[in-house]
Formats: structure tokens, C-alpha cells, sequence
């Protein structure tokens, strides 16, 4: 009865971590985040970030995980990708 409790509900879970239902908002600078961001963690990350950072501290955020965290995002794009956050889920 485990068994068959556990096969009906591990397919639930994977679709609630399902990435894909994680909607950004739309302008420039969206592609980057998702394709940089999520390559390391879930983009609900920025919506739950979002009432505590501003520029400085997205700039600080994306610092810390190029540097310290070993994030592969190309340097060039990382003015850009503070840009999109600072503008759409800066405080």
C-alpha cells in the first residue's frame, strides 16, 4: 500500500517543482536571468528576493555568485542581468 501511495504522489511532486510554471516578468534582460540564473537554482529565488534588494544589492547578490559561488554567467551580461532585476524586481 506504501508502494502504490508513493507512485501516485511522486509524479505530483515533480510537478510542483516543475520550473517551467515560474513566470518572470517580461522585458529586456529576461532570456539572461533564465538562462543564467536557473542553471544554479529555482527563479523563485528573485521573486522572494525581491522586497529586499535593490540595485546595490542585486549588484552585491550577482557579485557574490560569480565570485564566491562559481556562477558561469559571462561577465558582459552581468550589467545587464542586475538591470532586468533592478528594474522589474528591485525594492
Amino acid at each position: 500500500m506504501k508502494r502504490l501511495l508513493l507512485l501516485v504522489l511522486l509524479p505530483l511532486t515533480a510537478v510542483a517543482a516543475d520550473e517551467g510554471q515560474i513566470r518572470l516578468k517580461e522585458g529586456a534582460g529576461k532570456d539572461l536571468v533564465e538562462s543564467n540564473c536557473a542553471v544554479c537554482h529555482s527563479l523563485d529565488y528573485i521573486q522572494m528576493n525581491s522586497p529586499f534588494l535593490d540595485r546595490k544589492g542585486w549588484e552585491a547578490t550577482l557579485s557574490k555568485m560569480v565570485n564566491a559561488m562559481g556562477a558561469p554567467i559571462p561577465k558582459e551580461d552581468v550589467p545587464k542581468i542586475v538591470e532586468y532585476l533592478d528594474r522589474y524586481y528591485g525594492k
